[in-house]
């Protein structure tokens, strides 16, 4: 009993209330930018990432309560999982509005890529903490590899590129934060240039169109649309934006998927320079809590998933974002906490569960 009080005074609370606020925040965009909906799928966004938001945040608190140094002695189990989930995608998958097989329908509609990720950051974390001193020969780092990249192709042939290359990030960071050699770190970069060009043409062609779109734009003036629309919205907003709800961009719909790709133009959008800023504010208090998790976790486990998370959450973040502002390629990649999105909003509060349960238990000489 005296340790469960202890756990629940270290818990972050300043973590958990951030991200709520996105959530909600969230709620609301997605409202603004599905008003007067008539399509039904369209309709049930607010409802949808209400509930999920609900039990994303129960699913945080419960697997705040549990050991993570646990969730790392099951390891093996949830690799199988993971697996498991994205072999039957391959077989069983559901497509979406764009054609990609991603989805399982269970009774819900689940994205096993997404509970992927949280999977991915336990086990990898997991594996490097059992190897934390073998990290200078350079087996280690490619068995690693290896580890990531089989639900990395898995997830490929969906097609999802946008997930794939948050493997490769979080892979990265995790075994970077582990000590990765200089040497490693080069022989890395030396093989990634090598294999670019050879994914590249395996890309589907809608993929290599956003590509080349994103290079020179007049090749594709249609597909170019949504970057200039995006744009169009978020130099209107101004300082203080149109106001909720009333932004002609997102009311007059000249703003294409403004609920999931293109949230945060709306954003800026309806509440300008100071909203965007804001948002952005947000995300960095977010991160900075999870870095000082990482800093104070009790022991290498801890420390990983801690940056694990983070790498998740900022690359996403900067990809939704740059690809708003015509800095990156569209890739579908959601705004976490805001963009509409069940499963992802929901995996990502889980995350936010881990790194809580690696506060909760960081060194006691901190308190």
């Amino acid at each position: 009993m005296i340790e469960s009080v202890t756990i629940w005074r270290r818990f972050d609370y300043v973590l958990l209330a951030a991200t709520l606020v996105l959530v909600v925040f969230g709620i609301l965009m997605i409202g603004s930018a599905t008003q007067d909906a008539i399509d039904d799928d369209i309709i049930r966004r607010v409802p949808d990432q209400r509930n999920f938001a609900i039990i994303g945040f129960v699913v945080a608190i419960v697997i705040a309560s549990i050991d993570y140094r646990l969730l790392g002695g099951l390891s093996p189990w949830l690799y199988a999982v993971m697996v498991i989930l994205l072999v039957m995608v391959e077989f069983f998958g559901v497509e979406g509005a764009g054609g990609a097989k991603r989805w399982l329908n269970i009774g819900i509609r689940i994205q096993p890529s997404e509970i992927g990720k949280i999977i991915m950051i336990i086990t990898l974390s997991q594996y490097v903490a059992e190897r934390y001193l073998d990290l200078g020969k350079l087996s280690t780092v490619f068995r690693s590899m290896l580890h990531m990249a089989i639900p990395a192709a898995l997830i490929f042939r969906q097609p999802d590129l946008g997930t794939t290359i948050v493997f490769l990030v979080i892979w990265a960071v995790i075994i970077w934060s582990a000590g990765l050699r200089l040497r490693h770190i080069a022989l890395f970069l030396f093989a990634l240039a090598i294999i670019l060009p050879i994914i590249f043409p395996l890309l589907e062609p809608y993929q290599r169109a956003r590509v080349e779109t994103f290079i020179n734009p007049q090749l594709d003036p249609d597909a170019a649309y949504n970057i200039n629309q995006a744009r169009i919205s978020i130099g209107s907003g101004g300082i203080l934006g149109k106001g909720y709800g009333v932004g002609p961009q997102n009311t007059g719909r000249f703003l294409r998927v403004r609920h999931t790709d293109f949230i945060f133009s709306v954003i800026a959008h309806e509440f300008g320079l100071v909203g965007g800023v804001a948002v952005l504010a947000m995300f960095a208090l977010i991160l900075s809590r999870i870095l000082k998790g990482a800093r104070e976790a009790s022991d290498p486990l801890g420390s990983m998933i801690c940056y694990g998370v983070a790498a998740m959450i900022f690359f996403q973040t900067t990809v939704s974002i740059g690809m708003n502002l015509n800095l990156m390629p569209v890739t579908g990649l959601t705004l976490p906490f805001v963009s509409s999105g069940g499963t992802s909003l929901l995996f990502t509060m889980a995350g936010i569960g881990l790194v809580e349960s690696v506060i909760v238990r960081r060194r006691r000489t901190l308190n």
